[in-house]
């Protein structure tokens, strides 16, 4: 199976279509377990107009997607690829709890839930900032 997948691999369709299935593969995965440990139905939130939750959810869409720009850009195989978006996720997510651990005043899912644009906006430049920081890792 694995020369199977080298060998489409080596075919610029090849490539494209194995990256792109990584990265929808990721988005939804990572999404997913995002999801599981909110204190709020991301997508409940925004198809009720909430727009904090829209930009903490996008924040964290463009993050994921900026970690595996970073690990395609690397030149690396898919194999890594992967590796790379796992660790940069485990990051990410691990940044998300510090997020909630260090704001003891409010709870930031809480805040998010009820609409705070400013916490959502914070929410999406942390993730999108670290994003960076973990994709400058990568090279």
């Amino acid at each position: 199976m694995k020369n199977w997948v080298d060998q489409m691999l080596s075919h610029p369709l090849g490539i494209l279509i194995g990256y792109f299935s990584v990265a929808i593969l990721g988005l939804i995965v990572f999404l997913y377990l995002f999801e599981l440990v909110a204190k709020y139905n991301c997508w409940n939130e925004i198809s009720r107009g909430n727009v904090a939750a829209s930009l903490a959810t996008g924040g964290k869409i463009f993050a994921i997607g900026n970690v595996l720009r970073y690990s395609i850009e690397a030149k690396t195989s898919i194999y890594d690829t992967m590796k790379w978006a796992f660790f940069g996720f485990v990051l990410l997510f691990a940044a998300y709890l510090l997020f909630e651990f260090l704001t003891p005043v409010f709870s930031v899912d809480e805040e998010i839930r009820n609409d705070n644009r400013a916490v959502g906006i914070i929410s999406l430049l942390i993730s999108v900032s670290l994003s960076y920081v973990i994709g400058a890792c990568i090279y």
